[in-house]
């Protein structure tokens, strides 16, 4: 069955960049505004030999990979520290679920004030986005546990920490797993939010140098670029997220 679906995801594709092409050669389309695959394949060409495309897509893997690792292991200490403090948890939820609402590129300027126009302003931008909704998700997990097995720990005496570590982390295993898959998704977008605001490198930044000249293909290609970056990741996530 997944072989089945994978060949069908593939062949989607290829009709997808066959009619798009299609369209382009007749002129159906304005390639100008538009563009066409062909256009793409050799714009990210001429970026490879004439603009370092590679060193942009490094830039913007290492921002995703720091920027991930840093809010899923903050988003999971955070909530098993609002877990085991209940007053704590209760008094800070409507400010966590005001700020996750709050759109956070309004934030861009004060960040960079903050922090400065670099690629720490770049991480502090995925993380306002990717924290909150993992903290939210994890530890909505963490208190909705099934009652009669938190009684069977009452009725063994256990305390608060052997039922986080003997009950409600493995009860949720499969939520922790869901909001690394919704984080990874989240870290993408907050990053190159944030190469939008203030990068000098990355394929955000290569996004709106293509805008700023107008020319399209350079977005395109981008486009295509953090597509194909996304998808591997998400295979490599889902890869691990099954070992798990």
């Amino acid at each position: 069955m997944s072989k089945k679906v994978f060949i069908t995801q593939i062949l989607i594709v290829l009709l997808f960049l066959g009619i798009w092409q299609t369209l382009a050669h007749f002129n159906i389309i304005n390639t100008f505004i538009f563009s066409s695959p062909f256009k793409v394949f050799k714009t990210m060409i001429d970026l490879t030999v004439n603009h370092n495309l590679i060193y942009h897509i490094f830039v913007t893997i290492k921002e995703i990979i720091v920027s991930f690792i840093l809010g899923i292991t903050i988003a999971f200490f955070i909530s098993v520290f609002l877990y085991l403090n209940p007053f704590i948890a209760k008094t800070v939820e409507p400010f966590l679920t005001m700020l996750n609402s709050m759109p956070k590129v309004a934030l861009g300027p004060i960040i960079i004030i903050w922090v400065g126009a670099n690629t720490k302003a770049i991480i502090f931008m995925a993380l306002l986005i990717n924290v909150i909704v993992s903290i939210l998700n994890i530890y909505n997990g963490f208190i909705n546990i099934d009652a009669t097995k938190k009684k069977i720990f009452k009725v063994f005496k256990s305390n608060k920490k052997d039922e986080l570590l003997y009950l409600v982390i493995p009860e949720n295993k499969n939520i922790i797993v869901n909001t690394i898959k919704i984080n990874i998704s989240l870290t993408m977008i907050g990053v190159i939010m944030g190469e939008f605001l203030v990068s000098k490198s990355g394929i955000g930044y290569l996004i709106v140098y293509g805008t700023q000249v107008f020319n399209l293909d350079i977005v395109f290609s981008g486009i295509f670029i953090l597509i194909f970056i996304s998808c591997i990741i998400y295979i490599l996530t889902n890869y691990i997220c099954k070992k798990i």
